[in-house]
Order: C-alpha cells, then structure tokens, then sequence
C-alpha cells in the first residue's frame, strides 16, 4: 500500500470551458452507479476482513500470551487485517472500475505551465524540450522559475528561447510553494499545469490530461497525470520504484479518483482551476505542498480527478539516501494536510474513507517496521510469534491485487503505444523487500514531523 496516495472540470465560475456530461458507468449493458461500487466494494472488504480475522483468531491468542491483547490486536491488526481490508476494497474496486471516455472538446483551452526548478540544470532542458514537442492543439504558455539554484538551471532553461517560455529567477531559495505562487500571479490562462523540472510529457500527454479534465463531473477542479518512473534502468532503487509508479500508485489514484477524490494532485504533473487556486489562495509553505493543496480542494467540496493515461516520466531518486529521503518528506506532507485540513476527516463523501485510511498509516508503518520486520528474523530462527504461517493469509490478496495493477496498466501502455519493461529484478525487489526500506523512512518522516525537524522540498 502507498502512502499518501496513499489523483475533472469545467471551472465553473469563469465559464470558460465546455464539455459533454460524463457517461455513466457500465459493464456492458448492465450500469452501475458510482454508489452502489463503493457499497460492493465496501462488502466485500468487510467479508474478507471478517474471514480474516476468524482465522487469525490462533495467531492473536498466541501473541496475547506473550504480550498481552492490546500488543497483540496492535501488530495483527496493523501487519495483516487493516491492510488486508485496504487491499480487498482496492481489488474490487478495480474489478469494478470503468473508465468514462474523455472529452474532445471543439477547440483546446490556453493552459499556464508552471515549472518550479531548484538545481535542475542537467534536466531542466529535457522537460521543456518535451513541452515543445508535446502534441497540444491549444495555447500554452511555459514559466520557469529557478528557486535560487547554484547552478546554471536558468542559463541552461533561458538558451532553449522558445516564445512561450519565460524564465523567472528568485535571487534566493524560497521554496518550491513560493516559485509556484509567483508564475501563478502572472499566469493568464484559466488553467493551471505545475510539471517538475526533472519531469518528460509523453507524446500527447498535455492534450490528454486537459481533454480528462473536460470530461469529468462538472464539481473537479484539479486532475492528477500519469506519473512513471524515466530512469530505472538506472540503480536498483530506481528499478524498483518504477513497479511502485506503475502498479501501487497508479492504481490507488485511479480508485481514488473513481470514488470522486484523488488524494494526492502531485506537483509534478497535474492541472487546477486557476480561480480554485486563487480562492483557496495558492500554494503552501510546506514540504507537501501538493497533497496540502489537494486536502485544501476537497474541504472545500471539489473533487479531484486522475488521468491514467497523461503519461509524465520522472527522474526518480537513483540512491537509497534519496529514496528514503524523499518518502520522508511524503510522510511528513501527509501530516502537514492532517494539520491544515483535519476537518477532512469529517466531509460526508465516499472520499473520505481513504482519507481514514491515511491516518492509520502510521500504525501500519511502526506496525510493520517495529514487529514484523524483527518478527522475520525470528522466523529465520523457528520463532513463529510474529511471521509466520498465519501471515500467508496475506499472500492471496496480494497476488491478485499485483495481477490486476499490471493486467490494468498493460492495457493502459498498449493503448498508447508503449510496452510494460520486462524489469523482473525490480519487481522482485519491489515484491520482497520494498516495504521493509520504505515504511520504516515513513515511520523516521513522522517523527520527523512530530518532532520539528528541519525540512527541505528538495529530494537529493
């Protein structure tokens, strides 16, 4: 399960855009309401916990012997039945999940790009380069804001002199919230697209991710892209990541976005209404700028859409050091919109589950990384207390979660041409020993935060 993701509209108060309804679901010629999937979702979740749990029921005495109930509810409860609810609700979700065509309006929307770049000279010429290439029938315009780097990142941005570029520099690091804001204020279109400055569009990713936009239900105010991982041909750690951003977060944002609310309109590829930004007064000075902004959207009673098939690669963190410590910052921003927008937790949308859900991640993740990790070397040594047979319970949920995240993504790849990398060291790595790296830096991410640490947007 991902973290803080674990991401469509007409803006309505400029009346600028039009598009045809949103279809209804459909299986066929049998239609099922957006309601009724959360329902079955909802059951099928809670029968597959109840079933669990009646069989971890040995498991639980047997801790509750050497530990006592609470400890005992706390680590199987946080290793194996919250989780093996979250996975059988997103299983069924998705089986049920069907996407609505998009809209192909008559003619395409001016949209404002906004690239915020600290030290991203290496590839900060590559991402506007995808830009010019990008197929988008429609007005655009491109600010490059260089957040006070050491580098040549606004030599190297203001040498690519295309007419719609402007390069912005802020004498000093100001944060990436600060550079947004800026290019926001001297934005003129109705629409807003933030990219990263290590990111690369893909083709028609543009086109597709405002024509997503034009498509869903007329409350959206923001729609996630596609995010995939550009270098994983790179490091190990990179490898693995590009299962996570294919599979795990892919398809959390897909669900999210199916039950009217992706949780996370990342940074790095994303498009808002720029009046809704305007309102809810634009970006925060904070290191999860983008979920904090996406939780401020949905209090306000917007709903926040995902297009699975606006493909954007991203340069991911090649090392360990920088893996870890950017989920770090992931933790901490999820904490920051917890901050910021608690009454959240309280909207009466469908939605709102999954925003539950993100407060128990911190139980899951010290769950896993204080137990269950020592509880596999225990295990090595014939020491059933934690790992054991009982966690096999875990195993079939597991596969046909992964089963379904490729046989999904496959068929989004091969409808746009591209092919799922036959990258089986990474998915094993992704597979067997991802969680025991990742959780553990979320559990550091939240302390981190409790504790006041200092914080930085940058990931290197």
């Amino acid at each position: 399960m991902n973290h803080v993701e674990a991401h469509a509209a007409q803006p309505g108060a400029t009346g600028t855009l039009a598009a045809a309804p949103s279809p209804a679901y459909s299986w066929s010629t049998t239609y099922i309401s957006v309601q009724l999937k959360f329902a079955l979702a909802c059951a099928a979740a809670i029968v597959w916990a109840g079933l669990s749990s009646w069989l971890a029921l040995p498991w639980i005495h047997q801790l509750t012997l050497l530990a006592g109930p609470e400890v005992a509810w706390f680590v199987v409860g946080g290793i194996a039945l919250i989780p093996g609810f979250m996975n059988a609700f997103l299983a069924a979700s998705l089986l049920l999940d069907k996407r609505p065509p998009r809209s192909i309006p008559a003619q395409y929307p001016g949209i404002s790009i906004l690239v915020a770049a600290y030290n991203e000279g290496g590839s900060i010429a590559d991402t506007i380069e995808s830009i010019a290439k990008s197929a988008y029938d429609g007005e655009f315009e491109v600010f490059v804001v260089d957040d006070g780097s050491s580098d040549a990142t606004a030599a190297t941005a203001s040498a690519t002199a295309y007419p719609w570029l402007r390069v912005l520099r802020q004498k000093e690091n100001q944060g990436k919230a600060a550079a947004l804001n800026r290019a926001l204020a001297l934005a003129q279109f109705d629409l807003i697209v933030t990219l990263d400055a290590d990111s690369y569009l893909y083709q028609d990713a543009l086109q597709r991710l405002v024509e997503r936009y034009m498509a869903d239900p007329p409350t959206t105010r923001a729609v996630a892209g596609a995010m995939l991982v550009r270098n994983s041909r790179d490091t190990w750690v990179a490898e693995a990541q590009e299962w996570d951003y294919f599979h795990g977060i892919s398809a959390v944002k897909r669900i999210q976005s199916l039950y009217q609310g992706t949780l996370v309109a990342q940074g790095a590829f994303s498009i808002y209404e720029r009046q809704m930004l305007n309102d809810i007064g634009g970006w925060d000075d904070c290191v999860g700028e983008d979920i904090v902004l996406t939780w401020a959207i949905l209090q306000a009673g917007w709903r926040v859409g995902h297009a699975e098939d606006a493909c954007c690669f991203t340069n991911a963190p090649p090392t360990l050091k920088q893996f870890t410590r950017q989920r770090q910052r992931w933790a901490r921003g999820m904490m920051e919109a917890f901050r910021r927008h608690w009454r959240i937790l309280f909207a009466p949308r469908m939605s709102t589950m999954f925003i539950w859900w993100n407060l128990m991640f911190p139980w899951l993740d010290i769950a896993y990384s204080v137990f269950f990790l020592p509880g596999v070397v225990l295990a090595l040594f014939g020491i059933f207390w934690i790992a054991g047979p009982m966690t096999l319970l875990l195993l079939p949920m597991a596969l046909i979660m992964n089963l379904l995240m490729f046989r999904i993504g496959r068929r989004t790849f091969e409808a746009q041409g591209l092919h799922v990398r036959r990258n089986i060291p990474g998915f094993l790595i992704y597979a067997f020993a991802y969680s025991a790296i990742l959780q553990p830096a979320c559990v550091w991410g939240y302390f981190s935060e409790l504790f006041g640490l200092s914080k930085t947007w940058g990931t290197k």
